[in-house]
């Protein structure tokens, strides 16, 4: 078994917590900006920003999350209701079986969120984003949760997406500010590159990716209004499309992160799958068992989401194709009584295996 059900009890103090993480966030965003909340509509999705104007007169875009129940309460009552603590609510999640984050890894993300990183268009990518969609769907995960790092991303300006990437933030200074020791790893151009570490702390290492855009190399490429470099990766832009939102948490308190959809997570897993060479296919284990442990919950509660995933990634070309049927067929050999295979479709006249 990939996941246990989460009882209703956790279910619904995972919800409260996110609601009043979210909360949280807004209330601290832009209650002090003169602005207006606005709708906007992408690719047929549409999301909600805090619109206001700089010191310097240019407009700038906070991101509030895509339309929902939940996102409309919240823009509504904002300025009204009294801010929550969170560390309760969180450790009453963890004490439930929500899965919580290692505290360490937990404050990382936080002062980074403190920072803007996730208004400026930041997503949570890797086993952290994993373990708060677990949350998100009721249950805890069983195989490929445990990381001994935090991958971060951004799209920088390579596609269209939903999350504003006009914001100013200064990643560098805000891992400094942890004083945790974090050094980036030198390039061999002697430029700062995309990963950074505790040299003496080998499970504190943060890992920031974007997409590889066309004809884009490998090396890493610094954006300007983040301060940092980003690891170019082959098929990022996947899961940065149409993020969601969720609460990361620990017994400190908890964060608002914006996260792969679920869907495009699982699908995007198979297609990296045989990007995983030499030492990394211990790696591409993870990518497939996580994976699995989207793709039966989805198949039977969203099965919508997963189908529109497939769909999207068959459609954009024959290397897309090749990949995420490499990665299908290694599934289904690895896992050979996974459930919802089927609403991933082989194309006809191609051959999974």
């Amino acid at each position: 078994m990939r996941a246990t059900e989460l009882s209703l009890a956790a279910q619904t103090a995972y919800a409260e917590l996110l609601h009043a993480t979210q909360a949280r966030e807004l209330q601290r965003s832009v209650a002090q900006l003169n602005g207006s909340f606005a709708a906007k509509r992408i690719k047929g999705r549409t999301y909600w920003y805090f619109a206001y104007r700089d010191v310097g007169g240019a407009l700038r875009q906070l991101y509030v999350g895509p339309d929902s129940p939940r996102v409309c309460r919240l823009i509504k009552r904002f300025r009204d209701e009294a801010p929550v603590p969170l560390a309760p609510l969180a450790r009453a999640a963890g004490a439930l079986g929500c899965a919580a984050a290692v505290p360490r890894h937990f404050r990382i993300v936080r002062r980074l969120a403190e920072y803007g990183f996730f208004r400026a268009g930041g997503v949570l990518v890797g086993t952290h984003a994993f373990l708060c969609m677990g949350n998100g769907l009721g249950l805890r995960f069983t195989e490929g949760a445990r990381t001994l790092d935090v991958d971060l991303a951004h799209a920088g300006r390579n596609i269209s997406v939903a999350l504003p990437a006009n914001v100013q933030v200064d990643v560098h200074k805000a891992l400094e500010s942890l004083e945790m020791g974090f050094l980036p790893i030198t390039e061999l151009q002697g430029a700062a590159g995309a990963t950074t570490l505790n040299p003496k702390d080998p499970e504190s290492r943060v890992d920031f990716l974007t997409t590889l855009g066309r004809g884009g190399g490998s090396r890493s490429v610094r954006v300007p209004n983040l301060n940092v470099a980003l690891q170019p990766l082959p098929f990022m832009e996947f899961p940065l499309q149409d993020t969601i939102q969720a609460a990361l948490f620990c017994d400190e308190g908890a964060v608002a992160v914006n996260i792969p959809a679920p869907g495009r997570f699982a699908v995007h897993k198979l297609i990296v799958y045989g990007e995983r060479k030499g030492a990394l296919r211990v790696k591409a284990r993870k990518d497939l068992h996580q994976s699995a442990a989207l793709i039966e919950p989805l198949a039977a509660s969203n099965p919508e989401e997963l189908d529109q995933a497939w769909r999207d990634a068959l459609s954009r070309g024959p290397g897309w194709v090749k990949r995420a049927l490499q990665g299908r067929a290694a599934l289904a050999h690895l896992e050979p009584k996974v459930q919802g295979l089927e609403w991933l479709a082989v194309p006809a006249g191609r051959e999974s295996g």
